[in-house]
């Protein structure tokens, strides 16, 4: 002892080791050995010594047998022994310096001898050892208290759970213990479980009744006699366990009479109760007690996921008690919750109402819910001065308004008005819900135009579900909704694209418009006609050229349904789109898209490929025929519903397939499929009974055989007639494109031919002005031309007067004055010098005229000019 008091080098640790065991093995027969036995351990829990550095790798596997052994020594029947070798355990985690070191020798690393106890399995045979001290109150603290260090680690608790460490220590909390030590340590350990080990495991290993009967025994007892802050803290643990225990189905919570005991104690400070556990009993306004109701109040929402719990939440009256804070807060008081204590409790009450409340409808009733929420969102939109904390879950989004209240009683209202119970429902349209939901939608979409959060969203959601709930099959609730609600979904209809994917929930209230804008307003003519006043149709169509997948089965459903109206088609024949895109367009566009996704087969020019199945889809096809009984819908049917190409046949239809607009060859060659749809189906679902029969090796009776051929072969026709159409479709286009292109060749060749016309007459007018013979040859053409084109047969007594002026070699129009400019005065002695009108009377300079008006004659070909005066 005296040569290793500083320490256990690695090298003797088998040695040592070894005369551990014999010495413990003595103990039964001879009870001297148990005092060297304690102090061998006690060098146990001093540091292990290295010479070197890898000595630590080096004798691993013989540290990790030397302290599993620690955990075999637990079998000795000494008290001593049994408590030193805890003691040595949890020095692991508390070293004590040695008091001198060895020349040569250092000790190991700090942690060493921690992995070296969880490789060697130490907590596992620890947890088993509980079974020899389970009379031994003494040397159980002590096996929990080393346990409680050893479950620090989550490789120990993975050891632990082997053993069923948690079944183990919870079925022994209500053990007799006047320290508290043992409950202290025991909920120690189970929390370090919960941290470090998968939950679902443990809950498992705690749900059974012996461990549920100890823990519901120990927070009786803590909840009726702890006075202490520790007390208080351990109780509330307790509870959170419990929570957990009970989110687990299989755990019997209500044969153990615990589910009971936990709705008594959440709900006797609201609803009066003679059950003696609670007689006398009332909380305090302490921060513990404060937790305590939080808890129980979550612990009742747990509650209610197990529909076996609903007959005792309704015999102890919880949506009563829960509605008891469906209200302001109007007394906060110095013996009461403070404010931000009662707005918590408040909001957390009716979360739990909301999951509680579609449970206990009559209960809901009895209480008038319908009445307590509408007031209390009368309250919410008031202009009453109330400024939330928002420092709570509960309360997030809601500091300094009241949007958290109003957020949860629309999750209580929003479920209760789901279940689609008529009395519920028409006592709360009496009430003037729709009028009332509508003014909040209203005033919440107006307060939040500058900011829009998560919050804001969820509540205009929420509204618009219940608004379509209520109004959905009833023409009086949808006039009540009417144009005003009009008014409200067209701003959710403009919203940028772009907020879809913002995360906030602009996607939610998306569909939810949607869905209001089906259930509220198609059935009820003047809110449709409305809605097509405001353009409504248009913003439909808009949101379907976003072409968003999630998006467009809704709004072609509703497009199929507004297209009873006579008004619809009209309107969707006059939008546009970007590049001046027509409705007809788009829905084929759709078209191709779904069929492209589905795996359709058809040439590059959209043409059918295969007549026999035409509208059949590559998955629908590697899928076979799967023999279904006659009640269940076949792949054909159900394919119907799951994509869009039958809501796009369906609008098409009321639009009509002629005269639609925007429409190119390819269009046309698709819209022929679309037009035959219908046609397709039905011959689709006859080859699936044909299949069918067929995998079923049932042979129809001949009458039976002969009509399945012509319906086979009919609808292989109407196939085939189809794709004949479409190629007769890209031929007219051909040659329609050719013919439009020998227009524009024709039209090249009319300009250029036009062009050499111009070319000609330009040289013809230069020969003239070049050469005098030219001249005059072009002049004496033109006076033949004119005698020509005169009438031979002339009036008696007529008097003709010539309009030629006689010496004038000019082949143009010309007038009893002229002015040549093109060639100056001073060349030719003025224009008119060898005419027989020289003008003689007027001043003359060079022989021109000077300061005559005139008008200006152009040739025809514009190329010179003369000036004529």
């Amino acid at each position: 002892m005296k040569q290793y008091e500083t320490g256990l080098p690695l090298k003797d640790l088998a040695q040592i080791f070894k005369i551990l065991n014999l010495c413990a093995e003595k103990i039964q027969d001879q009870e001297a050995f148990i005092e060297p036995t304690c102090e061998i351990l006690k060098l146990c829990g001093l540091p292990f010594l290295k010479k070197k550095l890898s000595d630590e790798v080096n004798y691993t596997p013989v540290t990790l047998e030397s302290i599993a052994q620690l955990g075999y020594l637990m079998r000795v029947p000494s008290s001593q022994v049994r408590i030193q070798i805890c003691k040595c355990i949890i020095s692991f985690y508390h070293p004590e310096p040695p008091n001198k070191q060895l020349a040569g020798l250092h000790s190991t690393s700090a942690n060493y001898k921690i992995q070296m106890a969880e490789l060697g399995g130490l907590a596992e045979t620890l947890v088993l050892s509980l079974a020899l001290v389970e009379n031994q109150l003494a040397e159980k603290l002590w096996v929990l208290k080393a346990l409680q260090h050893l479950s620090t680690s989550g490789v120990n608790c993975k050891l632990m759970m082997k053993a069923q460490a948690a079944s183990r220590i919870c079925s022994h909390l209500n053990d007799a213990d006047p320290s508290g030590q043992l409950l202290f340590r025991s909920s120690e350990i189970l929390w370090n479980l919960l941290e470090n080990m998968s939950k679902e495991e443990i809950v498992n290993q705690l749900s059974n009744l012996e461990c549920i009967y100890a823990l519901k025994e120990v927070f009786v007892n803590l909840l009726m006699h702890g006075f202490r802050h520790y007390d208080r803290q351990l109780r509330n643990d307790l509870l959170v366990i419990a929570t957990l225990i009970a989110e687990n189905p299989g755990a019997p919570m209500i044969e153990s009479g615990f589910t009971k005991q936990l709705i008594l104690l959440a709900t006797f400070s609201e609803v009066k109760s003679h059950n003696p556990l609670v007689k006398g009993f009332k909380l305090t306004y302490s921060y513990e007690d404060f937790e305590l109701k939080k808890l129980l109040f979550n612990m009742v929402a747990v509650l209610a996921k197990d529909l076996c719990s609903v007959q005792l939440l309704n015999e102890g009256k919880v949506v009563l008690a829960l509605f008891h804070y469906v209200k302001p807060n109007e007394k906060p008081g110095v013996h009461d919750w403070s404010a931000a204590q009662y707005e918590e409790l408040q909001l957390h009450a009716i979360a739990t109402l909301a999951s509680v409340a579609p449970l206990l409808v009559d209960d809901y009733m009895t209480c008038q819910g319908n009445t307590r929420l509408l007031m209390f969102l009368e309250w919410c939109v008031g202009q009453d001065p109330f400024f939330g904390q928002g420092n709570c879950f509960h309360g997030a989004g809601g500091r300094g308004n009241k949007l958290a209240q109003m957020r949860y009683s629309l999750r209580v209202l929003r479920p209760v008005v789901s279940l689609c119970d008529e009395a519920v429902n028409l006592d709360l349209c009496d009430q003037g819900a729709i009028n009332q939901l509508l003014d909040i939608l209203k005033h919440i979409t107006n307060k939040s135009k500058e900011k829009e959060d998560a919050i804001v969203l969820e509540i205009q959601t929420d509204i618009l579900l219940i608004l379509s709930t209520l109004c959905e099959n009833d023409l009086h609730r949808k006039e009540l909704f009417g144009c005003e609600g009009v008014d409200i979904l067209i701003p959710f209809m403009k919203m940028d694209p772009n907020k879809l994917y913002s995360g906030l929930g602009h996607n939610r209230l998306l569909f939810t418009t949607l869905d209001s804008l089906w259930c509220c307003v198609m059935g009820c003519y003047i809110a449709e006609d409305y809605f097509l006043e405001k353009e409504g149709i248009f913003l439909l169509l808009d949101l379907l050229a976003l072409k968003q997948k999630n998006i467009c089965n809704l709004i072609l459903g509703i497009l199929v349904e507004f297209c009873d109206n006579s008004k619809t088609a009209s309107h969707i024949n006059t939008w546009r789109g970007k590049k001046d895109q027509t409705a007809a367009s788009l829905l084929i566009h759709l078209w191709k898209q779904e069929e492209l996704e589905l795996g359709v087969k058809h040439d590059q020019d959209g043409r059918i490929v295969d007549a026999k199945k035409p509208l059949v889809g590559s998955f629908q096809e590697q899928q076979g025929v799967i023999p279904m009984p006659a009640n269940c819908p076949s792949i054909a049917i159900m394919e119907v519903s799951e994509n869009m190409r039958a809501k796009i046949y369906s609008v098409l239809c009321k639009l009509g397939f002629e005269n639609l607009p925007g429409l190119s060859a390819k269009d046309f060659v698709t819209l022929a499929i679309i037009r035959r749809y219908l046609d397709f189906k039905v011959g689709e679902v006859w080859s699936e009974i044909c299949a069918e029969l067929k995998e079923e090796t049932f042979r129809p009776v001949t009458p039976d055989e002969e009509a399945l051929k012509v319906i086979s072969e009919a609808s292989e026709n109407v196939g085939k007639m189809v794709a004949t159409l479409q190629t007769e479709m890209l031929e007219s286009q051909q040659h329609q494109e050719l013919q439009e292109e020998e227009k524009v060749y024709s039209k090249i060749q009319a300009i250029h031919k036009q062009r050499e016309m111009v070319n000609k007459s330009w040289e013809n007018f230069l020969t003239r002005t070049s050469n005098y013979e030219a001249l005059k040859k072009a002049k004496r053409l033109q006076e033949k031309s004119i005698d020509a084109s005169r009438s031979k047969s002339r009036p008696q007594n007529a008097t003709l007067h010539t309009t030629e002026i006689k010496g004038l070699n000019t082949t143009i129009a010309s007038g009893r004055l002229v002015t040549v400019e093109s060639t100056p005065s001073e060349l030719t002695g003025g224009p008119l010098a060898d005419t027989d009108l020289a003008l003689r009377k007027l001043s003359v300079r060079g022989g021109a005229l000077k300061k005559i008006k005139g008008v200006k004659v152009l040739d025809p070909f514009k190329k010179d000019s003369v000036s004529v005066k």
